[in-house]
């Protein structure tokens, strides 16, 4: 009897296995300390190929279109035996013949047609038709329009006296919608050092200072300056577009 009833007894069931999975178990410290590295090395590469394609982009402003129109401009004068806009019949050797302040800028479709019936060839720009004018993003990937114009302006100069200067009127490239950095890039390629106020590149506002003994100053605008910052930057956003700066550029005649 006890062996029948052994026999009909239920089986012994396992004992329970814990209910909580192994891939439950989470991530270790060391482990989302691994992940956090891996996140910032990426994060810093694109960063840092951002930046370098930036100032790629610079340097090819810098070498093909503000270089490549001064060549343009010295190919006029060789040409023709003026600047561009002056008269062909009595030159006055002033851009567009003005010798009356204020000079008006030669800029736009006049500055295009002058350049194209003397056979120039013109730098490659934004597009057919508008080679005097170049887009490009700033560091906030914000679309900027840098513009050529050629005028002639009073140009400060060393005066008679050592720290004197005075003003003559000499022809210039006028650039506009620069950003800061990429002012300081080009006052760094034509001058070899940055200044807003010597040099052959200079700030549009600095061109013309006759202050006795001036020292050196620094561009009027970094690139935390947004459009509508005057005088300080007025804690920009990131995705603000950056503030521009215009310069003037003498030509060697």
């Amino acid at each position: 009897m006890q062996a029948n009833h052994a026999a009909r007894s239920p089986r012994a069931r396992p004992a329970p296995t814990s209910t909580r999975r192994r891939g439950q178990a989470g991530f270790s410290i060391l482990e989302l300390s691994a992940v956090l590295v891996v996140i910032g090395l990426i994060v810093g590469a694109v960063t840092i190929g951002r930046d370098v394609q930036r100032n790629a982009v610079y340097q090819r402003i810098a070498s093909d279109f503000v270089q490549g129109w001064a060549i343009a401009y010295d190919s006029f004068f060789t040409g023709t035996g003026r600047p561009p806009g002056d008269s062909a019949v009595a030159p006055t050797g002033i851009v567009n013949g003005a010798i009356a302040a204020p000079r008006p800028q030669l800029c736009g479709a006049d500055l295009l047609n002058a350049m194209q019936a003397a056979g120039v060839d013109l730098p490659t720009g934004r597009t057919e038709g508008a080679a005097d004018r170049y887009v490009y993003l700033d560091s906030n990937g914000n679309p900027q329009e840098l513009t050529i114009c050629f005028s002639n302006e009073a140009w400060s100069e060393p005066g008679a006296a050592v720290g004197t200067f005075v003003t003559r009127p000499r022809n210039v490239m006028v650039l506009n919608g620069m950003t800061p950095a990429l002012a300081t890039l080009l006052d760094n390629s034509f001058d070899s050092h940055v200044d807003a106020t010597f040099g052959r590149f200079r700030e549009q506002a600095q061109a013309n200072n006759v202050n006795a003994n001036h020292p050196g100053l620094a561009w009027s605008r970094d690139d935390r300056f947004g459009f509508a910052d005057a005088v300080v930057p007025v804690a920009p956003q990131d995705e603000a577009q950056v503030g521009v700066v215009n310069a003037f550029l003498k030509m060697t005649r």
